[in-house]
């Protein structure tokens, strides 16, 4: 089921939200730049899987990390030898939700848009059950702050069912998030320190 398309003119934040937004993605974006924890992938993989771990069985979306995200692809991997169906992200075009396309452990990933990493074109279209989601920044209420685009806000508001865990370095939370109206809360974040449960 594909999230429903909302126009990019009924999407934007107001200008004050906007730009409180906008400074705290530098700031979050400088910060996360400056950290240095070599093993943080590991030890987020052991988080997830004895604090937080999907629904059994749930076909799982995560991600290809880019830059200084946090690595989660020995988490990946983990979930891969424990039964999961995995799938990544194809980022559209502005105003959409993501698309996700099925791919196995140690499959071929070619460039994608805004320097991400995707399954080729002719692998299957499909959609998650459970979804691990990137972030900048975020608050102890679950509110996540991204990179702007709006895609998995999109992408969570059609999938209201769908089990998302945010993952990101501990040092990454932050007092307090701002959000709008479109701004999807998660149902919790794992970090390399350890899971808090936000779901209500």
């Amino acid at each position: 089921m594909a999230a429903p398309l909302i126009p990019l003119s009924d999407w934007p934040d107001p200008p004050a939200l906007a730009a409180e937004k906008a400074a705290l993605r530098q700031s979050a974006m400088a910060a996360r730049a400056a950290l240095r924890l070599p093993d943080a992938g590991e030890a987020l993989a052991r988080t997830v899987l004895l604090h937080c771990p999907p629904p059994p069985g749930a076909l799982l979306a995560g991600f290809w990390p880019m830059g200084d995200e946090i690595d989660i692809r020995p988490l990946m991997r983990r979930l891969a030898e424990a039964g999961h169906a995995l799938a990544l992200p194809v980022t559209p075009r502005r105003g959409h939700p993501l698309l996700f396309r099925r791919w196995a452990w140690g499959g071929k990933l070619v460039p994608g848009r805004f320097g991400t990493s995707v399954p080729p074109d002719d692998a299957e279209v499909v959609t998650p059950q459970a979804l691990l989601v990137p972030l900048l920044a975020f608050d102890a209420t679950g509110a996540r702050l991204g990179y702007g685009g709006g895609f998995y806000d999109r992408t969570l508001g059609g999938l209201p069912g769908a089990w998302a865990l945010g993952v990101a370095f501990a040092a990454q939370q932050v007092e307090k998030v701002p959000a709008g109206v479109h701004d999807v809360a998660l149902h919790g974040i794992a970090t390399e320190a350890g899971f808090l449960r936000t779901e209500r």
